[in-house]
């Protein structure tokens, strides 16, 4: 089993090529994870051999790579604070401050 490090790298590109094609950063963290595991799987040595002979220490590897990648993913990109800006006025309407026609009291109109 440890010649299936290419299997890994190719769920890498895979999930990478499936990232492009979707918003955000969702495939992303497990495409590093998979990549993660399947440079460690070619590299050999002796965590690749445990890895390899163990499909769940294989599969826990991988999904703690995969969610350190992501939660790394979130702090860089910002999460849900990097959304748009949520504006609760109409565009039509005056603001507050302006000035211009008379300001809140609508005299311009």
């Amino acid at each position: 089993m440890a010649g299936d490090g290419w299997i890994w790298l190719l769920a890498a590109v895979v999930l990478g090529i499936g990232e492009v094609l979707l918003p955000g950063y969702v495939l992303l963290g497990f495409a590093i994870g998979a990549g993660a595991m399947g440079v460690v799987l070619m590299a050999g040595g002796p965590l690749a051999a445990f890895l390899a002979g163990s499909v769940p220490a294989l599969a826990l590897g991988f999904a703690l790579v995969s969610l350190g990648a992501w939660m790394a993913l979130r702090r860089w990109a910002g999460g849900r604070a990097a959304r748009g800006k949520r504006i609760d006025y109409d565009v039509n309407e005056k603001l507050p401050g302006d000035q211009e026609n008379g300001g809140e009291s609508g005299e311009g109109r």
